[in-house]
């Protein structure tokens, strides 16, 4: 199975590097592989706020958010030759739907490694260092984010054609880019010169967040109407389902982590009032995200009987419960109550397992080939 869920379709007039089946390429490199970068980084940012220390704990973390980084260069080199060599493929990557919006998951991976630094990788860094690798990254990850919310669905109405009823929760991607960065920002809050600068970084993030959140309650019905009237998705992409939980989850750590950031920044009736939105918006988003999480893996269950195989898909199971663990957290953070601090671990412990498995079968098919390779000519 090729390493998209839906690969472009051939151009007949389109250079070749080889003939089908000779080996990987570069060429079949596309923007969804980012999703393995998120699904890494998210295991050291919600590890780091976990309500569980542990000898060793924290050093696990940074191993986990060093790997993430290293994964991070080692794509953006490879997606760049894959720019300098492959223009025609890249391009027909934006021009497909069931492609172009995986380009919302470079900013993604973008802003997650840059959390990470500041979370868990300032113990190796050194703070200063940390703040600016996290500043640089947030930045980009952003302006990437905030181009991809734009341009995507532009692209999606003005290029590509949509047939009715095909409407996929892969959609979601870059919408959600800004609600990470709405989630991650307030960590950079206090690093900024006190007064406007502050309070400025604070509300964009709170302006992001509004912007993702408007978009997803728009397309998020039309997912629910493809899943109503035709049916469970294709085996291939039912691990998409799971990418529903991005924007709940995010969106949850996002209101949170701008009311931690708040005091001293804001007049303290906003910062009280921003306090309180965390808890009144984020525990019913979050209930809903668990209501989601019992359908998505009840159908996953149910395409797993059908013979649903590794696809690169599966780390759609990895960064969207890494953003619920952090959702979580930040309720046990402003209710004090004990089930959010036990509903994060156990949802820390599926989004562990889920890493495992999608990152050593990622692992196997690279060894072997299998992922990259140029699909298989048809046989009559």
């Amino acid at each position: 199975m090729p390493p998209l869920a839906h690969a472009p379709s051939p151009n007949p007039t389109a250079p070749r590097t080889g003939a089908p089946g000779t080996g990987p390429s570069v060429r079949r490199l596309g923007p969804n592989w980012y999703a393995a970068v998120m699904g890494t980084a998210i295991v050291a940012n919600a590890g780091a706020v976990l309500p569980l220390t542990a000898p060793g704990l924290r050093t696990a973390y940074q191993v986990v958010w060093a790997l993430s980084a290293l994964m991070l260069l080692t794509l953006l080199t490879a997606r760049a030759v894959h720019w300098a060599r492959h223009h025609d493929q890249a391009r027909r990557h934006l021009l497909d739907p069931a492609v172009a919006p995986f380009y919302g998951c470079l900013a993604m991976a973008l802003l997650a490694v840059g959390g990470g630094t500041l979370a868990v990788g300032r113990d190796v860094l050194g703070e200063p260092a940390a703040v600016a690798a996290d500043t640089v990254l947030w930045s980009a990850g952003t302006l990437i984010g905030l181009v991809a919310a734009a341009g995507i669905p532009y692209l999606m109405v003005a290029r590509h054609t949509i047939p009715e009823g095909s409407a996929s929760p892969v959609w979601l991607l870059p919408l959600v880019a800004p609600m990470v960065s709405a989630a991650l920002g307030p960590a950079l809050v206090p690093h900024l010169p006190p007064g406007q600068p502050r309070e400025t970084l604070l509300l964009a993030c709170y302006a992001m967040f509004g912007m993702s959140l408007l978009m997803t309650l728009a397309v998020l019905p039309l997912v629910l109407g493809r899943l109503f009237h035709h049916g469970p998705l294709p085996l291939a992409l039912t691990p998409t389902l799971f990418l529903v939980l991005g924007p709940l989850g995010q969106s949850t750590t996002a209101v949170n982590n701008l009311a931690d950031a708040a005091p001293g920044v804001v007049p303290p009736s906003y910062a009280h009032a921003m306090s309180a939105f965390a808890v009144l918006y984020g525990v019913p988003i979050l209930g809903f995200a668990l209501l989601w999480l019992a359908l998505a893996a009840a159908l996953v269950l149910r395409a797993a009987r059908h013979g649903m195989g590794f696809a690169m898909t599966w780390w759609g199971f990895t960064f969207p419960v890494g953003t619920c663990v952090t959702g979580a957290a930040g309720l046990a953070r402003h209710t004090g109550l004990a089930a959010f601090d036990w509903l994060t671990m156990a949802l820390f412990a599926v989004l562990v397992t889920a890493v495992a498995v999608a990152g050593t079968r990622t692992a196997h098919g690279l060894a072997t080939g299998r992922l990259l390779a140029p699909p298989r000519p048809a046989t009559a």
